[in-house]
């Protein structure tokens, strides 16, 4: 059997990869993949047994560039101890930028702030501001965590993995996969060229309905972010 092996800086395998990579010569993937497979479990049962008592949670999304003078790092600190003087939990990724500042506006108040930390070929520098801090190889599994936990989800400047998160929430909650929570947009400035594409071209050309554009919303103000949060989290009985 050959395969390719990715190596990250460190040496070791790039585990996501590698899981995902498909062998040169074909073999029967049980003869080569049954470990993988107890790995994987391994990171799903460590990942429910630490998180099932967090209690309710939000996760903030966001860029891991975004630098500490960013008027969007104030905002996402801010809005990240709104939530958590509410009884909220904060879940981010555990990396810089956007999630730095979440896990610091919990954190500076004591409350909960958990990170789901994630391997990467440039190694992601873990924030310092987490009370229970997690490491996942995959991302599906890590993925699994904000989706499993988090009664909301808000959504700061990011890229493409900002992007792919936000798209799996909207379409967990269009297919009535979780519960309809609410799914934050924050920076109508930023996110106004998305939006203005899925209103004129993905609603236009017929690939959503009306009633899919409203299962976001855009706020330019912590305060707006979180109310929505904690008004829907009462709804729902999670906060009182």
């Amino acid at each position: 059997m050959r395969y390719r092996r990715f190596h990250r800086t460190d040496g070791s395998e790039h585990e996501d990869k590698a899981l995902l990579y498909l062998p040169v010569e074909w073999q029967d993937f049980t003869q080569t993949d049954p470990w993988r497979v107890f790995r994987i479990l391994g990171e799903f049962v460590e990942g429910f047994d630490a998180l099932s008592r967090i209690g309710p949670a939000v996760t903030v999304f966001g860029s891991s560039r975004t630098s500490a003078d960013s008027p969007y790092y104030a905002a996402a600190t801010k809005t990240a101890e709104l939530l958590a003087k509410a009884g909220l939990v904060i879940i981010t990724g555990g990396g810089p930028g956007i999630m730095e500042a979440a896990n610091l506006g919990a954190f500076r108040i004591g409350a909960a702030s958990v990170g789901c930390n994630i391997q990467l070929p440039a190694e992601q520098r873990p924030n310092p501001y987490q009370t229970l801090s997690l490491l996942f190889r995959y991302f599906f599994v890590r993925k699994m965590m904000f989706v499993k936990y988090s009664i909301a989800f808000i959504f700061f400047p990011g890229g493409f993995g900002t992007c792919d998160e936000l798209f799996e929430a909207l379409t967990l909650v269009q297919n009535d996969k979780i519960e309809h929570f609410p799914v934050v947009l924050f920076g109508s400035d930023y996110w106004s060229g998305l939006i203005n594409w899925i209103r004129n071209r993905m609603l236009k050309e017929g690939c959503i309905s009306s009633s899919d554009v409203k299962l976001f919303s855009v706020v330019d103000k912590p305060e707006d972010a979180a109310n929505i949060v904690i008004s829907k989290a009462r709804e729902l009985g999670y906060l009182r």
